[in-house]
């Protein structure tokens, strides 16, 4: 059986005869030469980094167009650095999921060291800090999720944490962004060198995110007295620290047991599935689809490697702004929630099997197609029309990606603004087009409302997947009940109404009750949610 170590993949034979692509340089002289002088290092360890962006530098080291790899650490979940990483030499397997059921395996060997990045670890917290003070370091890039940016409570305040790293300094930060600000202040200190950040991660202007929560941290320091004021000056500099904005696009679901058994089958021993204490699933493999897209302002104060060989677009903010709306708001996410939310009702597990289904794909088609596409935002750089034929032929229906309409329904209420709520501002700020028209999106709208009751089509009840406003959203809909129209009210009204949530007032654009309608249509009994669909 093969097992990953940087012993192992020297016989190089051996892997390929189990089918499993290798790599076409030394690993121990690229981890050698990145210790010596790293160029990239990332934060944010998941299941994205190592079956996207990790590959993506892999390729330049098989082509020797880079010599150095990425050092990665780890803020949040330290059980990924201990039990997937460190055992493993760094090492991982990447099972890419064809449509036709098989699997392109590949050695994920570009990574020269983990690190758990926090002042708790003293060993790989001095590590970090020596990172950032070579002049050599080009790159800090991010998969954190977008929670891991936000310093401020649902009420709008800073958190406790937050609140206590603004006034304790960098020394022993807590919160991942008072981590990194405390790097970067490293990094000013050892010659203000210059370094581009690099938010990876699904959020709109996530660049802007991650500038603003690290000089929020400067700007407090200052005030307080633990930094400099050149320091403040050096993070908002373009000149020497730079934000760019990015979009990334990549299914990456948790392991999958179907891949874990087919790697077993293949000769590969180390495919054990785990769950962290922190709920992360992941494994010495990634599963990922072959479809991949990321798109980045070109702003690299200290230089970049030539990413654009590996299948980066470079290009400027405009563009990237373009891009991530097209994917964002007509042509893959708001598909993803409609999936999500009639999914979890109708007791579908995996996406793909919802694609199978007849209205359910009609759907998909007719917010896409029908109501997306007469507004979507043409980036030049990738066709919206082929882009979303991608999406709804090859993507969503490929049988071996096991993506979850439950882990899709995460956070939804964070998600609606940005998925409809822009095409539905879209709608209302052109005369060519009338707002009363739209049909599906506010369908899908109504949908979701239909799985805050947390019953499914069945009157059986369903688990609701994680969401911020949950317990806000299900308290106003808590009188509402599965065969009693008269029960609906005015219990919508505060969720509809809330610009927060969908960026208008949906009563005031005209589409409130019209939502309100689709929805009483769906409690009107077991089954109701089927039947909607059908009619519409």
């Amino acid at each position: 059986m093969l097992t990953l170590s940087k012993e192992s993949i020297k016989n190089a034979d051996a892997w390929e005869q189990a089918g499993i692509e290798t790599i076409q340089f030394d690993y121990e002289q690229m981890a050698a030469l990145t210790r010596e002088n790293p160029t990239w290092v990332h934060f944010g360890a998941g299941n994205i980094f190592r079956g996207f962006i990790a590959m993506l530098q892999q390729r330049l080291l098989n082509e020797g167009t880079v010599k150095t790899g990425i050092v990665v650490a780890e803020t949040y979940d330290h059980e990924i650095i201990d039990k997937i990483y460190a055992p493993y030499d760094n090492l991982g397997l990447l099972a890419v999921m064809n449509t036709d059921g098989s699997l392109a395996k590949k050695v994920i060997a570009s990574l020269s060291e983990s690190l758990v990045g926090d002042p708790a670890r003293a060993k790989d917290w001095q590590r970090l800090q020596n990172i950032f003070s070579n002049p050599a370091l080009q790159i800090a890039s991010f998969t954190i999720t977008e929670k891991g940016y936000s310093l401020k409570n649902a009420a709008g305040d800073y958190s406790a944490e937050v609140q206590s790293d603004m006034t304790s300094g960098p020394e022993k930060p807590k919160h991942v962004m008072a981590r990194i600000a405390s790097l970067a202040y490293t990094r000013y200190k050892s010659g203000q060198y210059p370094l581009a950040f690099v938010s990876m991660d699904n959020c709109s202007h996530n660049g802007d995110i991650l500038h603003n929560s690290l000089a929020a941290f400067a700007e407090t320091w200052h005030e307080n007295g633990l930094v400099e004021k050149g320091f403040v000056s050096y993070i908002n500099n373009p000149d020497k620290v730079s934000f760019p904005w990015s979009m990334i696009d990549k299914i990456t679901p948790r392991p999958a047991e179907t891949v874990k058994n087919a790697l077993t089958q293949a000769g590969f021993a180390n495919t054990e599935i785990l769950c962290t204490q922190k709920n992360t699933f992941i494994a010495p493999f990634v599963n990922a689809e072959k479809s991949e897209y990321l798109v980045i302002e070109d702003q690299f104060p200290n230089g970049r490697m030539p990413l654009e060989q590996a299948g980066v677009i470079f290009t400027d903010r405009e563009t990237v702004d373009r891009v991530e709306k097209m994917k964002v708001c007509t042509c893959l996410n708001p598909l993803h929630t409609a999936l999500a939310v009639f999914g979890c009702l109708l007791g579908y597990t995996l996406i793909a099997d919802e694609m199978q289904d007849q209205e359910l794909r009609r759907l998909v088609e007719k917010v896409g197609y029908q109501e997306g596409m007469p507004v979507v935002v043409n980036p030049e750089i990738i066709d919206p029309a082929a882009f979303i034929k991608e999406v709804i032929e090859v993507r969503f229906p490929n049988p071996n990606i096991p993506d979850t309409p439950q882990r899709i329904a995460t956070d939804t209420s964070q998600k609606v603004g940005i998925r409809f709520g822009e095409t539905i501002k879209a709608y209302c700020g052109r005369s060519d087009l009338d707002i009363k028209t739209l049909t599906y999106i506010p369908l899908v709208i109504a949908g979701w409302c239909r799985y805050l009751l947390g019953v499914d089509d069945q009157g059986q009840a369903v688990l609701l997947s994680p969401d911020p406003l949950l317990g806000t959203l299900q308290n106003h809909l808590s009188s509402v009940r599965l065969g009693d129209v008269n029960s609906v009210g005015d219990q919508l009204r505060p969720i509809l109404s809330n610009k927060e949530i969908f960026g208008s007032d949906l009563y005031q654009i005209g589409l409130g009750e019209k939502i309100e309608g689709y929805f009483t249509e769906m409690i009107t009994g077991p089954g109701a949610v089927r039947s909607t669909l059908k009619k519409y």
